[in-house]
């Protein structure tokens, strides 16, 4: 990138804080619902773009790209089924956490189960943001902007040098943006940052169509379309890395914990100011989500056919960027993408100063103020940070690509959380106990199951069935060692609880261009 993609890039990101600074320059940090939550003010368009960004990190464009390059379109099907799972949240897990005025999603065990479970979940869940989230968006992040930038190359040092100065730097910058700026700044720049996103996935896909068919964009499309067809296919066979089947056991299950559950995506929805407004909110990140696979998947395609052969297929996407792209835009394209990086970084490193204040500080010191909670909160985010610098270059040396790294990470925290969230849910006599012992019972047969036996099954498979047993484990536990007392919610909301009136048609439109896209990318569509 020369002198030129260098100055866009920096002055679109003064332009993003800019514009943060000037909207919350009189919003006061000094109170836990400030800070974390925005003061429960977000309308239904910071809303969803703050959804979609969030979950729009450098670990996604990387990864899915990459996959695609290796594979095929079947990585498609994590954000095409997700909004099915969405939906689903929408519907009927954001009434509930409204209701109970839920800061954070362990909130909802504390109430329906006890103190007990909800800490420890909080602190399975600061496990996963130190362990994966974080540290995989800092390393995505630095494999991105040493793509655009060759970092490696201008300084004269070693690709994994490259990878940890960079990853220093978005770390210190993402660490001063939520410590200083709050909730409320991440969400104003995240709805700027995801229009960016949208203008720049178009653009990406419009300048590498014509880089492609050598100046003609219909000339790249009958390239994509008369090759390599495989590439194009959605529809994962049985022996795939994503065979299609395990879109309805464990990548549904997943999905619904990550959309419903995972506290970083759902503090978005948690700061609206209405239930409407949060509806609306899900449904615009579900447009989003549909729209995705142009800088997803389609660069990666795209990738096939200008590079048939790379050494280091993580950074398919950054090289096709600096390769197709003019100098501005690759400027602005490295803005949105570094954008994109501090957004999800800064998601979890507030909601995890989130679940470490409210739910395990807070307990400890019951008679500390607002102000030094924020404080507390503050130092644990700036310690987060640094042990996320130290432990995500060595990433790099995971065998088996970055995308399966963060999809299998994840899935040891997940999914047992989710069954016993959802057991809580829909049953009013689990009592505590026997929901601990089900996540634990959870937690050690999948840890077995991937770690000591090696069993001829996709792991997604595996939670599938591990989901059915344990919900069969607490059931029948339940039905010999019942709660004493039926559990009855508690109605604490402070927002208002009015569903959004004409959510069905909108849910049941977003439903069948999903299914439409799955169709598109298909044997029965352009891979036949």
């Amino acid at each position: 990138m020369n002198i030129t993609g260098l100055c866009c890039f920096l002055l679109f990101l003064a332009l993003v804080a800019a514009i943060s600074i000037y909207n919350t320059r009189k919003m006061r940090l000094n109170t836990t619902t400030a800070y974390f939550l925005g003061n429960r003010s977000l309308g239904f368009w910071m809303v969803g773009f703050s959804l979609f960004l969030t979950n729009m990190s450098c670990n996604t464009l990387i990864g899915e790209n990459e996959f695609v390059y290796t594979n095929d379109m079947s990585v498609m099907g994590w954000g095409m089924s997700s909004v099915l799972a969405m939906l689903i949240v929408a519907e009927f897990f954001l009434p509930v956490y409204l209701k109970m005025g839920a800061i954070t999603t362990p909130d909802f065990l504390g109430q329906r189960f006890g103190p007990r479970l909800k800490k420890i979940v909080s602190l399975f869940f600061l496990a996963s943001y130190v362990v994966s989230l974080i540290p995989t968006v800092l390393y995505g992040s630095a494999v991105a902007l040493n793509g655009l930038f060759h970092v490696d190359e201008v300084l004269g040092i070693s690709y994994f040098a490259a990878i940890w100065l960079l990853v220093i730097v978005v770390g210190i910058v993402g660490c001063c943006y939520t410590v200083l700026g709050g909730f409320k700044a991440i969400t104003i720049s995240d709805l700027v940052q995801g229009a960016a996103l949208l203008i720049g996935g178009i653009l990406l896909l419009v300048f590498g169509l014509r880089y492609l068919g050598q100046g003609s964009v219909l000339q790249g499309i009958e390239t994509i379309l008369a090759s390599k067809k495989e590439h194009l296919n959605a529809i994962g066979r049985p022996h795939d890395p994503i065979p299609f089947g395990t879109l309805f056991t464990g990548m549904f299950l997943i999905n619904l914990y990550y959309w419903g559950m995972e506290q970083y995506i759902m503090q978005q929805a948690l700061a609206a100011r209405s239930l409407s407004q949060g509806q609306k909110g899900i449904s615009l990140a579900c447009l989003g989500k549909l729209l995705a696979p142009l800088f997803l998947n389609v660069p990666g395609l795209i990738a096939v056919h200008v590079y048939p052969h790379l050494n280091n297929t993580a950074t398919v996407f950054p090289k096709l960027v600096g390769d197709v792209l003019p100098p501005a835009i690759t400027g602005f394209i490295a803005a949105v993408v570094f954008g994109a990086a501090i957004s999800t970084f800064n998601a979890g490193l507030n909601s995890s100063g989130t679940l470490f204040i409210m739910n395990l500080y807070k307990q400890w010191r019951q008679r500390a103020g607002d102000r030094e909670l924020v404080k507390a909160a503050r130092i644990f985010q700036i310690a987060i940070t640094v042990v996320a610098m130290c432990f995500s270059p060595f990433i790099s040396h995971f065998s088996g690509g970055f995308y399966y790294y963060i999809q299998k990470m994840s899935s040891f925290f997940s999914v047992p959380v989710f069954t016993v969230m959802i057991v809580g849910f829909c049953t009013k006599r689990v009592s505590e106990r026997t929901a601990t012992t089900g996540l634990l019972f959870f937690i050690t047969t999948y840890m077995l199951s991937q770690l000591v036996f090696d069993l001829p099954i996709h792991y997604l498979h595996v939670l599938g069935i591990l989901f059915v047993a344990t919900v069969g484990l607490m059931l029948l536990i339940a039905r010999y060692k019942p709660m004493a007392t039926p559990y009855i919610p508690k109605d604490t909301a402070m927002v208002e609880l009015k569903p959004w009136r004409n959510r069905h048609w909108f849910f049941a439109l977003l439903l069948a261009l999903m299914a439409g896209a799955f169709v598109l990318f298909s044997k029965a569509g352009i891979a036949q």
